[in-house]
């Protein structure tokens, strides 16, 4: 049997969600059919965001390396991070450690071009959208592609940020423009790219149209590991 590795704490809530997930999608009828798992949850880890727009500041790789160290010392079989901004560093964590990653960016791309999608808007962190990201991934798969203009963009962060990250409730007429702003670009689907807003399509029926990248790596966790996922899971989106 195959132990999942987690990187938690980027942010507190997001891997909160994400645990619960990975017991939710689990077609499991006892605790014993559930996956061994792992959380190492290091939420002074320094802001990703802040790194990539800025690279003097603290890196996020130093410590996430340190703490993908200790999980594969302690069995881990493969290791996520429920933080889309921290697969920026992966390529160095990759590096220092000699179990797999699951690169949740990647593994949605597959699963829009899978369900037949065309042109996915991207909702995620101001660094994820000028990293690149998901840009990359989705073109590596011949899917277009769209991000929020810059007013928007800044709607998206403060939902992030201001909003999740703080312990608020989002502010769903934000939500709302910025989703609006994405489907009026000819969006076929909108990746929900950052596990903020995971937990917001956890506490708030969003509608449908949507691929939760935190699901995305939720069901290949389960999958990797050996374990079946339930079959109301078998589509994402």
């Amino acid at each position: 049997m195959k132990t999942l590795g987690i990187i938690g704490g980027l942010g507190p809530m997001a891997t909160a969600c994400f645990l619960q997930q990975l017991i939710e999608m689990t077609d499991a009828k006892t605790d014993q059919a559930h996956l061994d798992v792992i959380v190492f949850n290091r939420p002074n880890v320094p802001d990703r965001t802040a790194y990539i727009l800025d690279n003097t500041k603290p890196s996020p790789a130093v410590s996430m390396i340190e703490t993908a160290k200790i999980l594969e010392s302690l069995g881990a079989s493969c290791i996520a991070a429920p933080c889309i901004t921290s697969h920026y560093v992966f390529p160095q964590i990759q590096q220092s450690i000699g179990i797999p990653l699951i690169h949740m960016v990647k593994e949605t791309a597959l699963c829009l071009l899978q369900a037949g999608k065309k042109k996915a808007g991207i909702m995620a962190t101001t660094g994820t959208v000028q990293s690149a990201l998901f840009q990359k991934a989705l073109q590596s798969q011949g899917l277009d592609f769209r991000i929020p203009d810059e007013r928007h963009q800044r709607l998206v962060m403060k939902l992030i940020y201001d909003d999740v990250k703080a312990g608020r409730p989002a502010d769903m007429a934000d939500f709302e423009m910025a989703v609006q702003n994405l489907n009026a670009q000819g969006c076929d689907s909108i990746i929900l790219g950052c596990t903020e807003l995971s937990v917001i399509k956890k506490n708030v029926d969003i509608g449908t149209g949507f691929l939760d990248a935190m699901e995305v790596l939720s069901k290949v966790c389960i999958e990797t590991c050996g374990k079946p996922v339930k079959p109301e899971y078998a589509c994402l989106i």
